[in-house]
């Protein structure tokens, strides 16, 4: 079955996780993604392994669904054949240091004379542009430049970092949509163009809804909150059986109804109707009556024993899975989200899948490429080299 990218070829100079969460996402969608990395292979292969020598499982999980070849391009030679692959390529998605694309000659003026069509898309810590366009970045940097870490941890704690890839992720993610929109435009015009995503902008987007408090208490930052919420109660963690690290279940009760059955599940019915719990901005006021409610009920059931209950009844909740839980759940796994890939040398592994379901472009999980596991098909088919030559390439540092 056709793919929705079939057709469009992306030359990969990403690494780590913001890049490559964007070119896998690509790769998931059918897009023939041709990852490049040095001779010596990205910092997230090796850098990050548990085992010397060894891909790491960060890079596994974040390049599958890639070709992989080896390719200098501090070399004159290995940039040269990078151009020739882009004269042929639909996109290039880069997240190198500040200007370093420039430095190697291969900038958006230099790309876009080669091949017009070429869409070139950038990942960066800041932008390009402003007072931090020179400063490097990771995921906790950016998380504390937007606003994340602030609004993190509870009221009587330090500012926590986030645990989840708001920025990296976050920012592939909405790379990869830009890509999306900058092809379908050039369906229209004929001329591929330059898009750029920060960070920082990302997170910013992810979190505009926490702005609104800041809005309503005359531009005051938003307050640390921990599991409750300022807005509505019962919103929080309660503790289960058998009293484990993770042995919790999320609750959270936005309407009348949701109120009143989780009431009634708990065996306090006439809190239901109760006038001071009428509305869940109200609630707040008796968050500690409301919630020692609650964990009396939580504390006879496990999490799941819990969530089954008060889910089967409309209440919505979630048992607080663990992450070996996460990549075990039955649920992820009957749907085809975790699927179980053969690693030639890690073995068998679950993973994490495409969350975009389609229809009609139903994703293939493939793992990620060896170090240069690709080098003979991919410059084989683009730039038509022999083994003689890709020897004579190998011998010289090229590839």
């Amino acid at each position: 079955m056709a793919k929705a990218l079939d057709g469009i070829r992306v030359l990969d100079l990403t690494m780590y996780e913001a890049g490559p969460s964007c070119t896998q996402m690509l790769g998931w969608l059918g897009a023939d993604v041709i990852k490049i990395e040095p001779p010596s292979g990205e910092q997230g292969r090796t850098a990050l392994s548990d085992k010397r020598g060894e891909d790491a499982w960060f890079f596994l999980l974040l390049n599958s669904n890639k070709k992989g070849v080896t390719l200098n391009l501090k070399a004159e030679k290995g940039r040269a054949m990078f151009r020739e692959m882009a004269k042929s390529a639909d996109v290039v998605v880069e997240n190198l240091g500040p200007g370093a694309l420039e430095r190697l000659g291969l900038g958006w003026e230099a790309l876009h004379a080669l091949n017009p069509r070429l869409i070139l898309a950038s990942v960066k810590g800041f932008g390009s542009t402003g007072p931090y366009a020179e400063y490097k970045s990771f995921e906790w940097i950016a998380q504390a430049m937007s606003g994340s870490i602030a609004l993190t941890g509870h009221p009587d704690g330090p500012p926590t970092k986030a645990i989840g890839g708001l920025a990296d992720t976050g920012a592939g993610l909405h790379a990869a949509i830009g890509i999306l929109a900058a092809i379908i435009q050039r369906q229209a015009t004929g001329v591929g163009q330059r898009l750029e995503v920060a960070q920082q902008d990302s997170v910013v987007n992810l979190l505009r809804i926490h702005l609104r408090d800041t809005y309503a208490n005359g531009g005051k930052p938003v307050p640390r909150q921990g599991n409750t919420s300022v807005n509505a109660a019962p919103s929080n963690i309660y503790r289960c059986r058998p009293f484990g690290p993770n042995d919790y279940v999320f609750i959270h009760c936005a309407t009348v109804d949701m109120w009143k059955t989780l009431c009634e599940t708990c065996g306090r019915p006439e809190w239901g109707d109760d006038p001071r719990f009428g509305d869940r901005r109200d609630r707040v006021k008796y968050i500690e009556e409301i919630d020692a409610m609650i964990t009396a009920w939580t504390e006879k059931h496990t999490k799941h024993e819990a969530m089954k209950i008060l889910a089967g009844r409309g209440v919505p909740c979630g048992a607080v899975l663990d992450s070996a839980e996460v990549i075990t759940d039955e649920h992820l796994k009957q749907k085809g989200f975790i699927v179980e890939l053969e690693h030639p040398r890690r073995g068998k592994f679950p993973m994490p899948g495409n969350p975009v379901r389609m229809a009609d472009s139903p994703t293939e999980i493939v793992r990620a490429p060896l170090l240069g596991e690709h080098n003979a098909e991919v410059y084989g088919k683009l730039l038509s080299m022999d083994a003689a030559s890709l020897e004579a390439l190998k011998r010289d540092g090229v590839i």
